[in-house]
């Protein structure tokens, strides 16, 4: 499983023309499940994603966590994170969790997400999205368990 986590002073996610979500600051997690993925997986990726520390304390260092400043978070799902890139010019998806699984583990890692208590906003799974969004830094990892 793995999320790119971005922070941002805003981000949106639009399908078919209407507005689906919307955050202020915070984090957009782009979220790739493989076929391999677990749901403790996803609990051990939330916890890392809400306690890795992104955002800036008082000195300008980059010492603290959504959970600290109480930020929002937006989660999309895609599957194209998962892929294998190393050979040729074609991604592969082989490695991608089948439809099912992967909406099982996404609304999991989500249901998970609302639990912390901060403002939780997702895309559509599996809808034709499009994710506008303020990088704010910018600043932008990839996180894996």
């Amino acid at each position: 499983m793995k999320a790119l986590i971005q922070r941002v002073a805003e981000a949106e996610v639009i399908v078919e023309h209407a507005q689906v979500a919307q955050i202020s600051a915070g984090l957009l997690v782009l979220l790739g499940v493989g076929k391999n993925d677990t749901e403790q997986e996803a609990r051990k990726l939330l916890d890392k994603v809400l306690r890795y520390r992104v955002f800036e304390d008082a000195a300008g260092k980059m010492n603290q966590s959504l959970l600290d400043i109480n930020g929002d978070l937006l989660v999309v799902s895609q599957f194209t994170l998962v892929a294998e890139t190393q050979k040729g010019l074609r991604p592969s998806f082989s490695s991608a969790a089948p439809p099912g699984l992967a909406r099982a583990l996404y609304e999991c890692f989500v249901a998970y997400a609302k639990d912390s208590g901060l403002h939780v906003q997702t895309g559509q799974f599996g809808a034709d999205m499009k994710v506008g969004l303020v990088n704010d830094g910018p600043v932008t990892f990839m996180l894996e368990v």
